[in-house]
């Protein structure tokens, strides 16, 4: 028993001595280095909520965040932003891509520079960063979108399982790597699990994170498709003009069931209207922060590898995991890898008003 202990003692030393050199380099200040937070476009509750996180999260744990973006949800204007967080010798860019490869090109020459680069909601390809900080797989995602808007057809008197029931997506761009990936997979799950749904515009409705065409986008669904049963809008900025135009035209939940992802305070107010009765996000602070300090993990000198786990301040562990996590055909190496926020979160009546983001 006694040389049990001792080894035990022993076992016990060494893990802690592991996770404190994990910790200390984690935790180790350096107030120099300045991430650049790029998100898809500024004055969206979604992303500038992300933004606020980052700052916050930075401020708190000893280093620098830039919130760098541009209202007009473009490109070129990503790639101007790109170009001149290189000029001005950042020391990491922590962005969320408009395009799944577009970005690629800037971002490597930002890499050849020093800088080092993650990305965090919308991805680019592996080899163009290093971590990305993802909502949750596009099988998670996509599953959770269809069945909010199944909760939401029961809680009217559908049956989701017997009825035929008529849906279409209403979200940013096609080529948006994150949202596109959910749709495709929120379609597989439906042809699996409810095969009477009819998706009846196949091609889609985009509104390209635009608030005054995500409303007029949303009213031409109604004009179009008026014994519409489910509008599904996996886009913060398509959700909220979605509900707005149901609202404008006098339609409730009880007419139309309406779901997908947007902070809870940019919905609060559609769903104390009756308009929206379920919808979902994560904690878009949280996420802000994660990206933000694993491009700042990397600029202190720190490596990745697939498998890894790190200690984040305030967070917890997080593992390294592989890019075909997300899409199977990704680009695939050790140092190149996916973080997985822990949780998703769906909001109510009962539960809105606990969030407050």
């Amino acid at each position: 028993m006694k040389k049990l202990t001792s080894v035990l003692m022993a076992w016990l030393m060494m893990l802690t001595l592991i996770v404190g050199c994990a910790t200390s380099a984690a935790e180790e200040k350096n107030e120099e280095l300045t991430v650049a937070f790029i998100p898809k476009l500024t004055g969206s509750a979604f992303f500038d909520v992300a933004g606020e996180g980052a700052v916050e999260y930075a401020k708190n744990h000893g280093f620098k965040v830039e919130y760098t973006g541009n209202p007009e949800p473009n490109i070129e204007n990503q790639i101007a932003i790109i170009k001149s967080s290189i000029e001005r010798r950042v020391d990491a860019i922590c962005i969320s891509s408009l395009d799944a490869t577009a970005l690629d090109e800037a971002l490597k020459e930002a890499k050849n520079a020093g800088i080092q680069v993650t990305t965090w909601d919308s991805d680019v390809s592996g080899d163009a960063r290093s971590v990305m900080v993802s909502q949750g797989t596009p099988a998670q995602l996509g599953q959770m979108l269809v069945e909010m808007g199944a909760e939401c057809l029961t809680a009217r008197g559908k049956n989701p399982v017997a009825d035929k029931i008529k849906y279409v997506w209403h979200y940013s761009q096609s080529f948006v790597t994150d949202q596109n990936s959910w749709q495709a997979a929120g379609e597989k799950y439906i042809s699996e699990t409810y095969p009477n749904w009819e998706n009846v515009e196949p091609e889609n409705y985009y509104s390209e994170q635009n608030a005054d065409k995500a409303l007029s986008v949303g009213r031409a669904i109604f004009e179009e498709h008026p014994d519409i049963d489910l509008i599904i809008c996996n886009d913060s900025t398509a959700l909220p003009g979605q509900a707005q135009a149901a609202q404008n035209l006098g339609l409730a939940s009880e007419n139309v069931s309406i779901t997908g992802f947007a902070p809870p305070n940019v919905m609060r107010e559609y769903c104390k209207a009756g308009i929206i009765e379920r919808w979902g996000l994560w904690d878009c602070k949280i996420q802000g922060a994660l990206g933000c300090y694993m491009a700042y993990y990397l600029a202190s000198g720190n490596t990745v590898s697939v498998g890894e786990k790190i200690h984040v301040p305030e967070i917890g562990i997080i593992e390294i995991m592989p890019n075909n996590v997300l899409d199977e055909n990704a680009y695939v190496s050790n140092d190149s890898g996916v973080v997985i926020l822990p949780e998703r979160l769906e909001f109510t009546i009962d539960n809105v008003d606990n969030y407050n983001y």
